[in-house]
């Protein structure tokens, strides 16, 4: 799992029947670089591209998620379901001490 701040929204004009009840944010990913600043969430865009990611969960925009990508994405899913990355965490408080 990956953490990432949520900076925006897509709206789909259709969709298959499995992805009924979710919606789908944009998300930045955070990498070790940005919590090596000590912020807590990092601040700012992290230098990773952002993608698209379903969630079923109530993520919003500003807020900390923990999303995961690849074939488990599709793990919650009962029928065979076309997703790269899914929300599966939303994230209250980040604690880091960064290393010196």
């Amino acid at each position: 799992m990956r953490l990432g701040k949520v900076i925006g929204r897509v709206t789909l004009s259709q969709t298959i029947p499995s992805f009924e009840g979710g919606r789908w944010l944009v998300v930045n990913p955070y990498t070790s670089d940005d919590f090596q600043s000590g912020a807590t969430p990092p601040e700012g865009l992290s230098a990773e591209p952002s993608l698209v990611v379903f969630d079923a969960l109530g993520g919003d925009v500003g807020q900390t998620i923990g999303f995961i990508e690849g074939r488990e994405a599709a793990a919650p899913f009962t029928e065979p379901t076309p997703v790269d990355a899914i929300n599966a965490a939303l994230v209250d408080t980040v604690y880091h001490k960064p290393m010196k």
